[in-house]
């Protein structure tokens, strides 16, 4: 994921506590507009500490031409 992705700001390197609203906001975030891939959530000690999205692009063989 690039550093300029909306999931990912300069506050996200510190240890600020987020919100747990901020929090789903940021997981629905990552969903949000992904039609092949999967978001994982990382938890460490019962918190939140990441948020990883992936994304697949694939494309359908029979329009190749």
């Amino acid at each position: 994921m690039k550093a300029d992705s909306p999931l990912i700001t300069r506050r996200d390197a510190q240890s600020e506590p987020d919100s747990g609203d901020d929090i789903l906001r940021r997981i629905a975030n990552a969903i949000s507009g992904v039609r092949f891939g999967s978001v994982e959530v990382v938890i460490q000690d019962s918190r939140v500490v990441q948020i990883e999205r992936k994304e697949k692009f694939r494309f359908d063989k029979t329009s190749r031409g």
